[in-house]
């Protein structure tokens, strides 16, 4: 972990979705650097998000790892089963403060291109998970805490080869909006962040010097985004810092295709 320990978000429990690599592993780690516990969620890649909950460990601070796939239906249940008895058996409560739904899948390929089955993943992991995650997590969730959605700039420019995703994304964020109205009341802030163009396994484009190039030049500020990057947006909505910061979609781009 590279960041200095700060105090920030002591005595927060977080749990972040998809937290073995990339975004999801950054805001782990970024979390963590500020104090907070740490849930963190995988599919299959239990040996990478061991050593995410080893590096928060050696530099100080708590988290666990737990097993949930999100492409099949009974898949937030597990992950919210999953976090309860990890926090009874530390903590002797289940209460959580911030929920990050960065999971996510896409698959490019034209309409014409798109078959039901792919749609349908798309559509679960990207939007109906989130969904009942969220639902799950409210029981738990105490007063003040913080829902951050993870989107897509997809949703503002338009990738004809990211339909399904896009639509998925969308979907999100309108969710995202309602939540904040309905949650208000409790202190709740709802909130998504759109990556632009970002190097990560989900994005091999990006880390594609040739692909990366062209890219580039439509970025404002001239290089493809890094994880760090979007972790660093989903920190700051976590703290007390952004309390009155709710129902956003935040570009988190580096000024791609303004």
């Amino acid at each position: 972990m590279t960041d200095a320990r700060t105090n920030e978000l002591a005595g927060k429990v977080a749990l972040v979705t998809g937290a073995s690599r990339g975004i999801g592993r950054a805001t782990a780690l970024r979390l963590a650097s500020m104090g907070a516990v740490v849930g963190v969620h995988y599919n299959s890649a239990a040996e990478l998000a061991g050593e995410v909950v080893d590096e928060i460990a050696a530099s100080g601070g708590d988290a666990f790892a737990i097993q949930a796939n999100l492409s099949r239906n009974n898949g937030p249940a597990t992950l919210l089963n999953g976090l309860d008895a990890a926090l009874q058996d530390r903590y002797s409560n289940t209460a959580m403060d911030i929920l990050v739904n960065n999971a996510g899948t896409s698959g490019r390929a034209a309409i014409e291109d798109v078959t039901e089955e792919a749609f349908d993943e798309i559509i679960q992991v990207d939007l109906k998970a989130p969904f009942f995650i969220t639902k799950l997590a409210l029981a738990r969730m105490r007063d003040g805490g913080r829902i951050i959605n993870i989107s897509s700039m997809s949703t503002r420019a338009a990738y004809p080869v990211l339909p399904a995703y896009a639509s998925a994304k969308a979907g999100l964020e309108a969710l995202t909006r309602s939540l904040a109205a309905h949650l208000g009341p409790r202190n709740i802030t709802v909130n998504a962040v759109l990556p632009g163009a970002t190097a990560t396994d989900m994005n091999p484009g990006a880390q594609d010097p040739e692909i990366a190039k062209k890219t580039i030049e439509s970025i404002a500020l001239g290089r493809i985004g890094q994880p760090q990057d979007i972790a660093d947006v989903i920190a700051f909505l976590a703290t007390d810092q952004a309390r009155w910061i709710t129902g956003q979609c935040i570009d988190a781009s580096g000024g791609q295709r303004i």
